[in-house]
């Protein structure tokens, strides 16, 4: 009997997943590798770093997801070099696998635009890992304050920093006003939450940059109207323990704050340069490999770039987002191509159907972009939770996720509000009881 075709999926993000459900009554041999054990819902990351939801109710266990898919071997581990001529990757465990048709799907990695010095002081949100680093210094913040000597050490608690102003920065500035205004409101005896000072910092000339002009101004109302304060053209020069410096204009200046947040871009993984690297392929500023119209790379018709990784064009030649559904109608197409070509059939190019945009800012409050319809505040809103609702992988998280949120809008209360971690070594001391 002669061996099946070997279809390797690195990545069990949306890309990897959906590639492998496509492949589901295909006659192929399929191995799905990751460097974690689960898929992460990664578009509610945010709430997790600001309590709203607990990590296990936006990340599936990727075995039980195709526990019914006998196709399907799905194992841990971490590629980090590729042999194109022998057809294998290379594992940081020193495992090798062997492949005919390669998907690539291991995502981005934050950039800090060759400042790395600065995630200590700034954590990003790629991760459950960071996600958690960032509930417990937003959390931590007011235990702080609350302990603070002079009202200075107080206020530099009290004054968060979001750097970037995409839906990520919008949504964590928006959960930080609503903590800081209602959840948090009667917790405390010598601070007032509501006093804290939540800042967002803009490069650009405006928020949600990618969005129509209307919905990018829809949103900075929005966020303004939460207390939030927004620094457009505002670059950062420096960020440390004591605070955030930035250049506005001919203006330089420091926001002191204990507690900054990265929100800015994304660049390629050390293995995607590996790649680069081997196949000679060419890649963007950010590291995304130009692959051909059917997500192939140059040259290496058996090679899927998909998600993050990849610089597709559409139409009109425009480079497509790195958003969930351009990875999730990437992974169709990919499984589809395969099965094609094994049926010796052809496939007309990758075309992506763009649904539209959205992103939420707070309660009730959110802007999108649905099939050229722009919508703001309660019925995107709405949009907004129905939609996040359909793409979490299981049904169970779907229902548990729906009660919180019910929760959450009727008494504001968030119920992950968990410190994990070690806590500063250098404890303050007690200001003084009168």
């Amino acid at each position: 009997m002669p061996d099946l075709h070997r279809v390797l999926i690195l990545g069990g993000g949306f890309a990897g997943l959906v590639a492998a459900q496509t492949l589901k009554r295909a006659d192929v041999d399929i191995t799905l590798l990751d460097k974690r054990n689960f898929h992460l819902f990664q578009p509610l990351l945010y709430q997790v770093a600001t309590g709203s939801l607990s990590p296990a109710e936006i990340a599936a266990p990727i075995r039980a997801v195709f526990s019914h898919q006998k196709n399907v071997e799905v194992l841990l581990g971490e590629a980090v070099d590729i042999d194109p001529e022998a057809k294998k990757i290379l594992l940081a465990d020193g495992g090798v696998f062997p492949y005919d048709t390669l998907i690539i799907a291991t995502g981005s990695q934050t950039s800090y635009y060759g400042n790395d010095q600065w995630r200590k002081n700034a954590p990003s949100l790629k991760s459950i890992e960071e996600a958690t680093t960032m509930r417990h210094n937003l959390l931590y913040a007011f235990e702080r304050a609350e302990r603070a000597e002079t009202e200075a050490e107080e206020r530099a608690w009290l004054n968060f920093v979001i750097v970037g102003a995409g839906a990520t920065g919008l949504e964590l500035a928006g959960a930080l006003a609503e903590i800081a205004h209602h959840t948090l409101k009667h917790d405390f005896r010598r601070i007032r939450p509501q006093e804290a000072r939540i800042i967002l910092m803009e490069g650009g000339p405006r928020v949600l940059s990618p969005y129509p002009e209307d919905l990018s101004a829809k949103a900075e109302r929005l966020v303004k109207h939460l207390g939030v304060e927004v620094m457009l053209g505002a670059f950062v020069t420096n960020i440390d323990a004591d605070g955030v410096s930035y250049k506005h204009g001919d203006i330089s200046g420091t926001v002191p704050s204990r507690t900054v947040f990265w929100a800015g871009g994304v660049t390629t993984t050390p293995f995607a340069r590996k790649v680069a690297e081997r196949l000679s392929a060419e890649t963007d500023r950010a590291g995304r490999f130009k692959v051909n119209p059917d997500l192939t790379l140059p040259n290496h018709p058996e090679i899927f770039v998909l998600g993050d990784l990849a610089l597709s064009l559409d139409q009109k030649g425009n480079p497509l987002p790195g958003v969930a559904q351009v990875a999730i109608q990437g992974g169709r197409y990919a499984g589809k191509l395969v099965k094609a070509r094994l049926a010796g059939r052809k496939l007309p190019r990758f075309k992506y159907f763009n649904k539209g945009d959205m992103a939420v800012i707070g309660r009730a409050a959110a802007v999108a972009n649905i099939f050229g319809v722009h919508v703001s505040g309660f019925i995107a809103w709405c949009i907004w939770l129905f939609i996040h609702l359909i793409y979490i992988v299981e049904f169970q998280s779907r229902i548990i996720v729906l009660i919180q949120w019910g929760f959450l809008y009727l008494t504001f209360s968030r119920s992950a509000r968990l410190i994990t971690g070690e806590l500063s070594s250098d404890p303050p001391t007690p200001r003084p009881r009168t």
